[in-house]
């Protein structure tokens, strides 16, 4: 979780809309999130919020819910150095363990804890689809008729086959977001997902479900996930949407980012002169106003400048510059997708093939993440030395 910003805005979404009983988790990892920046204030508050919405929605179960919640107060004291505090809550812990027959003094293998580790992981992304599924799985041994835990399986599902795009697990995401939305058809997140999985054989009912969704929900993270269906085939109908979703939550920057998205493909097909300079100026806009909510977010900031490119190229070489003199601070699939996206700005807009290559170079020499950009990386490095090669052959001929 490169992107704490990012991740704290999502959550902030979660928590306002979510149909599930896991608020608290959100809250708990709000709390981590904080303490992670050095805001352990923020952090005790957002624990306190966390432990009052737990007594809330689990009033027969509260101390097992509490574990993590309790665990995490204690780790935020000790950087406090309140050591009296931390022991206060490592005493609840061991009490809970005690009662619970756990082996262990400070931990106990329950379903709840589990299931909290999936909500934790489906939250910092559907890359992590895969291992929560694996949670949700295991605390359904433990407690198979709980619908909380039954829905992280979904939606975990789906998260793994949105992050991979496998037909395996199409097909089984598939099956499950069908039984789940059958049991469960008021649940607007779910009914998207379906429409997502549907989308390449039955538009006719992805249509129709997305248009349901986007009736119904005041959930900006699901209205997005709706224009998302429709950005394709109904580009228009997706803006439309988005622009819904922002009037709901006009600060929530993916939603102004994935409009940034939907002018940038209209660009692609705009023919008159006067229309395309129209959706490039609103491009602009939306990724400028993505920006300005998120100022570290990567994907924003390298879409803005793919569309200062065609307008304003200086403006796109300030923001790589400004990527570059940051690269450490991203993970290393950051720094790939950086050196990819700068390589084709030195090669497609400056005319610069060395220092394209060397850029793309550069980026292949980094160890670890981003399998997918490696391969661009390297794609693209032996076309320019293809280029360069014949560059030098022609500059050879002409000496002679």
């Amino acid at each position: 979780m490169e992107d704490v910003g990012h991740t704290l805005q999502t959550l902030a979404t979660k928590v306002q809309h979510t149909a599930y009983r896991n608020r608290g988790v959100y809250l708990a990892m709000r709390a981590y999130l904080q303490q992670r920046e050095g805001n352990y204030v923020e952090a005790l508050g957002s624990l306190r919020e966390a432990e009052a919405v737990l007594k809330q929605d689990h009033p027969t179960n509260f101390s097992r819910q509490a574990l993590v919640t309790y665990g995490n107060y204690a780790w935020i004291y000790y950087h406090l150095a309140n050591f009296e505090t931390v022991e206060l809550y490592l005493g609840r812990i061991h009490e809970i363990c005690q009662s619970l027959s756990s082996p262990e003094p400070y931990s106990a293998h329950i379903p709840e804890i589990h299931a909290q580790k999936g909500w934790s992981l489906l939250a910092a992304g559907s890359q992590n689809g895969e291992e929560a599924k694996m949670c949700f799985q295991t605390a359904l041994q433990g407690d198979k008729s709980n619908k909380d835990f039954q829905a992280g399986l979904v939606l975990s599902l789906f998260a793994a086959w949105t992050c991979s795009q496998k037909a395996d697990h199409w097909k089984e995401a598939k099956r499950l977001v069908e039984i789940y939305h059958r049991r469960r058809p008021l649940n607007d997140e779910v009914k998207v997902h379906l429409a997502s999985l549907l989308e390449k054989t039955d538009w006719q009912r992805t249509k129709r479900l997305a248009e349901e969704a986007v009736r119904s929900s005041l959930d900006p993270e699901v209205l997005r996930n709706a224009a998302k269906v429709c950005q394709q085939r109904a580009p228009s109908r997706a803006i439309d949407i988005l622009q819904q979703a922002i009037a709901l939550a006009p600060g929530y920057y993916l939603l102004h980012h994935d409009l940034g998205v939907c002018y940038a493909n209209q660009l692609q097909e705009a023919a008159a002169p006067e229309e395309r300079e129209e959706t490039l100026t609103a491009a602009i806009e939306s990724f400028k106003r993505a920006v300005e909510m998120d100022p570290r977010g990567l994907i924003s900031r390298l879409a803005l400048a793919r569309m200062y490119s065609e307008r304003a190229p200086l403006h796109a070489q300030e923001i790589f510059h400004n990527l570059v003199k940051e690269l450490p601070s991203f993970s290393k699939r950051g720094q790939r997708v950086i050196c990819l996206h700068w390589g084709d700005f030195l090669l497609h807009w400056k005319g610069l093939r060395r220092e394209a290559a060397e850029v793309y170079r550069a980026g292949l020499a980094l160890p670890g993440g981003g399998h997918k950009e490696w391969q661009q990386l390297r794609r693209k490095l032996e076309a320019v030395d293809m280029m360069c090669e014949e560059d030098s052959e022609r500059d050879s001929e002409r000496e002679h």
